[in-house]
């Protein structure tokens, strides 16, 4: 009997009891269908943060910030180092701290972080809108859609978000290039003061932007000038954190930064750990999710068993007459295995193809609804590597599952079984 044969002896088998066997499709095409879409999300998801480390910050920047202790469970020691500045009690930089991360060896620049933001934004004709606006560190990376990143020298500068484009009454991202605008910033006093600045650049928005804006040196320096005017030296020279750039990305030299951090009672983090942190939270639920499909499957493959082992008592007499003509248990035993794939193949095929209708459904509502600020952003990929591994995946179980009951058939002796009643 020739391959051909038995593949479709065992197709026209299986849907002899067409109940049954939809019945063990439609678990497999749960457990995939939960499979693949855990999949997909996860692939989604972590193909965004890759695309976020690569479009936002420098491989070689670090943010550094003062080391705190964990209180525990109760209050925390009062530290006199710590300040209540921005509104709230927390561990800052000063100078000095600045000077030191600074001489650290293989630690290029430091640039410390002025955690004063403008009040609003507002062009020519338009409202004033609310903003929350940061400085931009040279050899930082951004996901510039018109314009270019702001430039060092006096002119102040800023990149913003599409979302404010149309806001300010600006047809397209490049008609804002270049564009004047008003940036308004509050003092100790609450007295307003504007200060006007060149629009430079639009950028996508982004997990890690988190709706900032991004002010050149020039712009901030303006911005911490008037935010802080009048306040005591002890209040200005407090920093919230710090960027610092390394002389190369090699991944020793930024453990060995981070580790001379750590040594003089800093933390230091790349953009990556930043993003990393976040991906092993979302891999952790993924995992969770694949957890219930792999049960899912488990079950299933407890149905394929059932169904072969009702197949093979069905077709007794049947398998005693084609052992008895010539038809050898090895071949028996393909047949029934073939027929156990089959079922595995029908399902996870379904599954896959229900997932992937579904994935492009939720891909196009998030696009226009909950992921609209964020282009480029495929809540499931459905990678074809991935999709190759469930399938196999699936039918290695089938085919296990398949063994018992097929084992049963090939073992079947032809006398015995043309007596079965």
């Amino acid at each position: 009997m020739k391959f051909s044969d038995t593949l479709r002896m065992a197709s026209g088998s299986m849907w002899r009891n067409k109940t049954r066997t939809i019945l063990t499709i439609v678990a497999i095409f749960v457990a995939a269908f939960t499979i693949t879409l855990t999949t997909a999300i996860g692939a989604g998801v972590s193909s965004y943060l890759d695309k976020q480390t690569d479009s936002f910050g420098a491989p070689n920047m670090l943010q550094v910030m003062k080391a705190t202790e964990d209180a525990g469970d109760g209050p925390a020691v009062y530290d006199p180092d710590m300040t209540s500045n921005f509104g709230q009690s927390m561990a800052t930089l000063s100078a000095q701290d600045v000077d030191k991360i600074e001489s650290i060896d293989n630690v290029e620049s430091v640039t410390p972080f002025v955690g004063i933001s403008p009040s609003f934004i507002s062009a020519d004709g338009s409202e004033k809108y609310v903003l929350t606006a940061q400085q931009f560190m040279r050899g930082q990376n951004a996901d510039i859609v018109a314009g270019a990143v702001p430039k060092d020298g006096d002119t102040p500068e800023i990149i913003v978000s599409p979302k404010y484009v149309k806001a300010l009454g600006f047809s397209t991202d490049e008609d804002a290039v270049g564009a004047s605008v008003s940036i308004g910033v509050v003092d100790p006093l609450q007295q307003e003061e504007t200060i006007e600045a060149t629009i430079s650049g639009v950028m996508n928005e982004s997990l890690l932007s988190a709706g900032r804006l991004w002010m050149n040196d020039s712009l901030q320096e303006q911005v911490a000038q008037i935010g802080q005017r009048g306040l005591p030296a002890t209040v200005t020279d407090q920093y919230l954190a710090a960027v610092a750039f390394a002389t190369d990305t090699d991944p020793e030299t930024l453990t060995q930064v981070k580790a001379d951090l750590e040594s003089l009672g800093f933390v230091g983090q790349t953009v990556e750990d930043q993003i990393g942190i976040a991906k092993q939270i979302f891999d952790a639920i993924t995992t969770v999710l694949t957890v219930f499909g792999v049960i899912a499957l488990l079950a299933a493959s407890l149905g394929v068993i059932n169904t072969l082992y009702m197949s093979v008592q069905d077709r007794t007499k049947e398998i005693g007459l084609m052992k008895a003509s010539g038809l050898s248990s090895g071949k028996v035993f393909g047949l029934f295995s073939i027929e156990a794939m089959l079922l595995g193949l029908w399902g996870s095929l379904l599954g896959i193809l229900a997932a992937w209708g579904l994935g492009q459904a939720v891909n196009s509502i998030a696009a226009e609804s909950f992921l609209k600020d964020f282009p480029g952003f495929d809540l499931t990929l459905f990678p074809i590597a991935s999709l190759a591994v469930i399938v196999g995946v699936i039918l290695v179980i089938t085919f296990l599952a398949g063994t018992l009951p097929a084992r049963r058939a090939a073992k079947l002796n032809p006398i015995d079984a043309l007596r079965y009643e």
